[in-house]
């Protein structure tokens, strides 16, 4: 049997005055696991809390780990053209020129993973919406928020290899391996 009562103050302070009234009415009737509705609820569903918290958790780590992975291929796409980049400071390109040709196709690459995994996020979407709790699978911040993060971390992947490759001396560079 179960009892819920509404009250204005303190669901505390009221627990007392109803277990005394129960008492008054009949003293072999118990009463147990007096809770408010709050706690009742919050304790029903901590797995959404858990697995959501685990979840946000495994998120923040995959978008770490993506930005990770684009830093590291934009770096190395740079440092392979080595020889070239030395090649073109010796034939008389400026550093902007070198920056902007670095730029123009790291961020050409970042632009075409980033539409593909846009694409296959939405196809996706419909698979996930059943594992989703008051959460629309194509939750719009979501997708602007991490596609503003690849974003900043592509432009900095190519901007500093860039920088770094600009400012390199051409015969050092015609020299490397």
């Amino acid at each position: 049997m179960s009892m819920l009562i509404r009250t204005h103050g303190s669901p505390g302070a009221l627990a007392t005055a109803v277990r005394s009234e129960v008492q008054r009415l009949d003293e072999d009737l118990p009463l147990s696991n007096v809770e408010t509705l709050h706690d009742f609820f919050a304790r029903s569903r901590w797995h959404w809390r858990v697995f959501g918290s685990l979840f946000l958790i495994f998120a923040v780590v995959a978008l770490g780990m993506a930005a990770v992975g684009i830093y590291a291929v934009m770096a190395h796409n740079t440092n392979r053209r080595t020889q070239e980049i030395g090649i073109r400071l010796a034939l008389g390109a400026g550093h902007g020129d070198i920056t902007r040709l670095v730029l123009r196709r790291g961020l050409l690459q970042l632009t075409l993973g980033l539409a593909f995994g846009v694409a296959a996020a939405l196809g996706v979407c419909r698979l996930m919406a059943t594992l989703l709790f008051k959460v629309s699978p194509q939750d719009p911040l979501t997708f602007v928020s991490v596609g503003t993060a690849l974003v900043v971390v592509g432009f900095l992947a190519c901007w500093l290899p860039a920088h770094r490759a600009a400012k390199l001396d051409p015969v050092r560079a015609l020299r490397y391996e």
